[in-house]
């Protein structure tokens, strides 16, 4: 398989650790390392014969300096966009060179960010998702949902297994943020799977399917890289969700159940560390939490002491302490907005 991983996102809910140019994918969020790098050890440990990397210019060196600290660098390539165009633009790119390569390999199309705390689990549901892209299918990875998550997207399965494919599903459809009342409803259904925005297929398929559903894309991927490269401003900004997955009638889905987030904010960030007896979550080796509750801190270098706080996050770096609300955690988008107009060097 040719792991193919999207790397080009900014991450603004999770400021001031991630910053503009220095988004999520690159921060030392989980055991001191990059989610980049945690992303490429799952996906060489799950049977990845080359990594293919997307990104843009202005964070390529992040990359390059991750990729070159690495002993298996020789597997990884990396790619830039001229400009961010969504996912279905930086998949076709690696579509312009992958052409060249056998149209029977698989590729796989994976997010750089996202935690998954089970990697036999993810291997496993892995290897059913290729078990069915060989078979034609353009196969997904959906998570069953353990809480009414209105911040994820859905996907509904049907109810019969694929032929002769066990643990594979035909999906029924693809489903927005939902309400929260809409959302505890699909908790409990056992139809609704979080979409964990993974895809696998043969370069064949996916090659079909842009020709059938974005096919002003796939004139371009038909010219080769350097033409594609050359023609990304008229491309269409588009998703992979939106302009093929939720049109497909070859899309199939894996339920899974590992430990899996999107870490698309610091609340998501708090639920995989281990809250002590008053429900604080602390990062780093020098916080106090006196007589305060529900709290999260994320430490760097200074000492630092909560004393009858409550519901507060707090974040560290090199140049700003962060203190909000946790019930905020969602508006720091705005936030972001009221800075930029500012223009104060904090983004």
């Amino acid at each position: 398989m040719i792991a193919v991983i999207l790397a080009g996102g900014k991450g603004v809910r999770l400021w001031p650790e991630s910053r503009k140019k220095k988004p999520k994918q690159f921060c030392k969020l989980l055991n001191e390392r990059s989610m980049l790098d945690h992303t490429m050890d799952r996906l060489f440990s799950a049977g990845a014969g080359k990594i293919m990397i997307i990104t843009t210019r202005e964070f390529e060196p992040y990359v390059t300096d991750l990729v070159n600290e690495r002993s298996d660098s020789g597997l990884i390539k990396i790619f830039c966009e001229p400009e961010i165009k969504n996912t279905a633009p930086a998949i076709g790119l690696i579509l312009s060179v992958c052409r060249d390569e056998q149209l029977s390999d698989i590729i796989g199309i994976f997010p750089a960010d996202h935690y998954i705390g089970d990697n036999i689990s993810f291997q496993q549901s892995l290897g059913k998702a290729v078990h069915a892209a060989n078979d034609g299918h353009l196969v997904t990875i959906g998570i069953t949902p353990h809480r009414p998550e209105t911040g994820y997207g859905y996907i509904e399965k049907t109810a019969r297994e694929l032929n002769g494919i066990s643990d594979v599903f035909k999906v029924q459809t693809f489903l927005e943020k939902p309400a929260l009342e809409i959302a505890r409803s699909y908790c409990s259904d056992g139809r609704h799977l979080w979409n964990a925005g993974i895809y696998v297929g043969h370069i064949q398929t996916f090659c079909d399917e842009f020709a059938q559903y974005l096919p002003s894309i796939y004139e371009h991927i038909l010219q080769g890289y350097n033409h594609y490269l050359k023609s990304y401003p008229i491309l269409p900004a588009i998703s992979f969700d939106c302009g093929i997955a939720e049109k497909s009638q070859l899309i199939a889905v894996v339920p899974s159940d590992f430990p899996w987030c999107d870490l698309g904010s610091w609340n998501a960030l708090a639920d995989l560390y281990d809250a002590d007896q008053n429900g604080n979550v602390n990062i780093g080796a020098n916080i106090f939490s006196l007589s305060s509750y529900d709290c999260m801190v994320k430490q760097k270098d200074k000492s630092i002491v909560l004393f009858g706080a409550e519901n507060l996050l707090v974040v560290e770096t090199d140049d700003i302490i962060f203190v909000t609300p946790k019930r905020y955690c969602q508006n720091i988008p705005a936030l972001i907005d009221e800075l930029a107009l500012k223009q104060t060097e904090l983004l």
